[in-house]
């Protein structure tokens, strides 16, 4: 009789512990994809750099604005142009309420990307998108103040390369200042959803 109750205990406690995982579980994943929020975190800083139409962009001419900050290049393959359409899409589920956000692309191939290609390759992804390039200290130091890695392989004979670089979107505040960074395995509605609890929407 003793075990009989034992083993009833022992079905309740797992059957309780297994319910609270699976609800932390589902809670946790509720947005799919990788979020992840800093408070005050070091990230970001002041930026001069040329866009696509060939004028000079600073931070300051995006405060009192959110921006989504993503660095990649024209020439990527597959990460770049699939993260580009998140964004894109994104920014259309916002409505009215992405006139308080930029979406930013800065190179990390400033060699090949200049103004023009920049002009060309974002007119795929939406008017609103702003691409940065510039020398390659100044690129340099812009990833430095976002922690973003990158770095070119070897040209092949045929001059062509590919760039290794780290996939983060950045959301930074009307101040400047960083508030949380994604990647695009959010998909467009998670990365909406996100923005919108920042914005206040």
């Amino acid at each position: 009789m003793r075990r009989g109750v034992l083993v009833a205990l022992i079905i309740v406690v797992t059957g309780i512990a297994a319910g609270t995982l699976w609800y932390l579980g589902d809670h946790l994943s509720s947005e799919r994809g990788r979020v992840m929020t800093i408070g005050d975190a070091a990230i970001g800083g002041p930026f001069s750099l040329t866009d696509q139409y060939g004028h000079t962009r600073t931070d300051r001419d995006f405060a009192g604005r959110y921006m989504l900050v993503y660095f990649g290049y024209t020439n990527c393959p597959d990460i770049c142009p699939t993260t580009l359409s998140v964004i894109a899409d994104a920014m259309e589920k916002l409505g009215g309420a992405a006139q308080q956000v930029v979406p930013i692309f800065i190179t990390v191939d400033p060699t090949r990307d200049t103004p023009r290609a920049l002009k060309n390759y974002l007119a795929a992804f939406g008017p609103e998108f702003v691409g940065l390039t510039g020398s390659k200290s100044s690129i340099a130091a812009v990833a430095k103040e976002y922690h973003v890695y990158y770095r070119a392989h070897k040209a092949a004979k045929n001059g062509s390369y590919a760039v290794d670089h780290s996939n983060v979107i950045y959301l930074m505040g009307p101040d400047g200042k960083f508030i949380a960074n994604y990647d695009e395995t959010l998909g467009p509605d998670g990365l909406a959803k996100a923005i919108s609890r920042h914005i206040g929407v």
